[in-house]
């Protein structure tokens, strides 16, 4: 089980002097009743959300790698995800399909979940964040290869802008054996069951 987060009371104080500011300059009235501590909570907000800049993703893998002999795709599907999109700092989220093919060694599975949060809870587009995941895997496993699917809703497309509801946006990347046509298809079809 992951630790809970706690936040800096430092940090918060320094992020909720800004946001009063930016409430000013907006034209709210931030001694009103629902705003009074709106600051202080998007400052423990925002640090829970940008977590993923503290944490290692590569030592999250290797505290959990095994010896195995394993050689067949390990797939984790439906990786549910929470992000920022950092050129409007609006939420994008969706799920993270990952896939390797061990060479010698593996992870525990929920690692893979965790590598996927620790590049979500950062400043982000979902291009970087795809090959990003793939990377950490290739770097710290040795597979075969690593193949990443990211599908996502982006609110800064939704909300504002061009203004499309339910839009996805589907990035991916891989390597090693899955530049093979047909290791990609076994794998696309088992995200598809």
């Amino acid at each position: 089980m992951t630790a809970p987060f706690i936040p800096s009371d430092n940090t918060t104080q320094k992020i909720s002097h800004h946001i009063e500011q930016i409430l000013h300059l907006i034209g709210e009235d931030t001694s009103r009743d629902g705003l009074l501590k709106t600051p202080t909570r998007v400052g423990d907000a925002m640090q829970f959300l940008t977590q993923g800049y503290q944490q290692d993703a590569e030592e999250i893998l290797r505290s959990a790698l095994f010896e195995e002999d394993y050689r067949q795709m390990v797939v984790v599907k439906d990786i549910p995800f929470y992000s920022l999109c950092e050129h409007h700092i609006l939420p994008f989220f969706g799920k993270a399909h990952v896939a390797y093919i061990p060479n010698g060694k593996i992870t525990g599975l929920s690692k893979i979940a965790r590598v996927v949060d620790v590049f979500a809870h950062r400043l982000q587009v979902q291009e970087r964040m795809t090959m990003q995941i793939k990377e950490c895997i290739q770097n710290t496993l040795n597979p075969l290869g690593v193949m990443v699917v990211i599908e996502a809703e982006h609110l800064c497309m939704q909300m504002r802008g061009v203004q499309k509801p339910h839009s996805i946006t589907t990035t991916s990347d891989f390597t090693g054996a899955f530049n093979r046509q047909e290791t990609r298809e076994e794998f696309m079809n088992l995200i598809r069951n």
